[in-house]
């Protein structure tokens, strides 16, 4: 740390040190991640987004081990679900991303008062959100399953278990809103809690309605969504209670009734771009996707779209792990642009993608080493294995790009640099991937590794122009 670095944070210690008393326990928590040494803090950040990420993650593919005990047409349903859910959870970065960008900046500078006058706009906003989310998803179910081609009985059980989901909706927005305020104070710990324990009521609820013991009634598929409704309400609640008694500085005022028209257009200013990115990433992946169905054919006819969701899934492996870091990243640059110490900001994300790295090449060497056990275990058609492993062995060295590209890109949003990503996403899927999947997948005949030299391609690209952004620095001089 120069001599820059220390004035720069005692200036900022003074400042604190001038708020009202009732801030006394936020100020030293602020200061404490704002002193400490940043890679002890980058780690002990990341480390409970990781297992909150973790959780979630085994939630998902026990859904789909329960419908795996049901039927085809079970798992169809948790299948398309889980694609329109992450649709959903990047729309509602409209209002996640800004939250944490204006905390963050907010309680660096100990302007508390500011950070709650955010937390309480937001929440309300998420809940004008979250209900428009649900009426457009429950609305748009038959159009969803008509242009997946899903017909007969099918048809009807994707619709429902659409429609049922979607009403979970209101509530997980209201739970990211929470989560968000409450990760730019630095608290991720209270997030990790509420959703681990909603995860875990998922789990229990969920199997309880599909096998109904006892007087319950076996439920089936709808024992899956019902119990997911039940996790997400829950979560949803218990997040708004928590605020409403005070959690980590925050606190929600019921009897402040309307908006602060600026600090909604605040919000809405970075988190628009991030929400428009979201959906660009979720319609690239789509077409992706389509281009991938059409690589099918002669004796493999099947095995490569299988061969892809594997590998995609294994990769989720990846994504976690990157967001884990990136949050910790965008924190730490919202807290350190607020108490107007630019080279902490700077090197906190350095920091994190440095962390995130070392982690990816132990992920790397992982997937290229045990790629073929990997898929042994996943699929028992050995032509899976055949297709998959020589191409999931190349897409193992795209690792660390990928992590790059994800916790700088999130470090650039907690700067409220939102713009910039959306534009490098835009260039990357629409005029790298898309482009090349298709012409190397099935132009050329190079089937699934054809389409995912596309992919890394994709990758490689947007991990360079993002990294490049980063270290002009102009992000630093970002208005929120």
């Amino acid at each position: 740390m120069d001599e820059t670095d220390r004035d720069q944070i005692h200036a900022g210690l003074r400042v604190r040190q001038e708020a009202d008393v009732s801030g006394i326990s936020d100020v030293r928590h602020r200061a404490d991640l704002l002193t400490r040494p940043l890679r002890l803090t980058v780690f002990q950040l990341a480390l409970p987004v990781l297992l909150q990420n973790f959780l979630s993650f085994c939630v998902g593919f026990f859904d789909t081990f329960l419908s795996g005990r049901i039927d085809a047409s079970a798992t169809s349903a948790i299948g398309v679900a889980a694609y329109v859910g992450w649709l959903a959870s990047l729309l509602f970065s409209l209002v996640s991303v800004g939250t944490t960008a204006l905390v963050a900046r907010h309680w660096g500078a100990a302007k508390f008062d500011d950070a709650n006058r955010v937390t309480n706009c937001s929440v309300r906003l998420a809940a004008i959100v979250g209900l428009l989310g649900f009426a457009g998803l429950y609305a748009a179910a038959p159009l969803v399953v008509d242009l997946l081609h899903i017909e007969g009985s099918l048809r009807d059980v994707v619709v429902n278990y659409l429609r049922v989901d979607s009403a979970g909706h209101l509530f997980y927005c209201l739970s990211l809103a929470g989560a968000a305020a409450l990760r730019g104070t630095g608290d991720m710990r209270t997030p990790m809690c509420v959703i681990g324990m909603v995860n875990v009521l998922n789990v229990i609820v969920s199997t309880l309605l599909v096998y109904g013991p006892g007087p319950l009634p076996a439920m089936g598929v709808n024992g899956i969504v019902l119990g997911t409704l039940a996790a997400k309400v829950t979560g949803g609640l218990i997040m708004v209670l928590l605020l409403a008694r005070g959690v980590s500085g925050l606190r929600l005022r019921f009897d402040r009734t309307g908006f602060d028209r600026t600090t909604v257009r605040r919000i809405l200013r970075i988190g628009v771009p991030a929400a428009v990115d979201g959906s660009f990433t979720w319609v690239g992946q789509f077409l992706f996707l389509m281009i991938i169905a059409r690589l099918s054919g002669g004796r493999f006819e099947g095995a490569v779209f299988a061969a892809h969701v594997i590998g995609v899934q294994l990769e989720g492996l990846t994504y976690l792990l990157a967001a884990a870091w990136g949050h910790a990243s965008s924190t730490l640059v919202g807290q350190s642009l607020g108490a107007s110490n630019d080279s902490r900001a700077f090197h906190a994300g350095h920091e994190a993608a440095k962390q995130g790295a070392l982690l990816g090449a132990v992920i790397t060497l992982g997937f290229f080493v045990g790629a073929g056990s990997l898929y042994s275990l996943m699929h028992n058609d050995p032509d899976v294995a055949e297709i998959g492993v020589p191409a999931f062995r190349m897409l193992a060295f795209f690792q660390v790009p990928l992590i790059l590209l994800i916790v700088h890109t999130m470090s650039l949003h907690g700067a409220g640099d939102t713009r910039y990503p959306l534009a490098i996403t835009t260039l990357g899927l629409g005029f790298v991937r898309l482009p090349l999947a298709y012409i190397l997948g099935i132009e050329l005949g190079y089937g699934l590794m054809g389409a995912w030299v596309g992919m890394c391609a994709d990758l490689a690209v947007r991990a360079v122009l993002m990294a490049g952004r980063y270290q002009r620095k102009r992000w630093l001089k970002t208005t929120v």
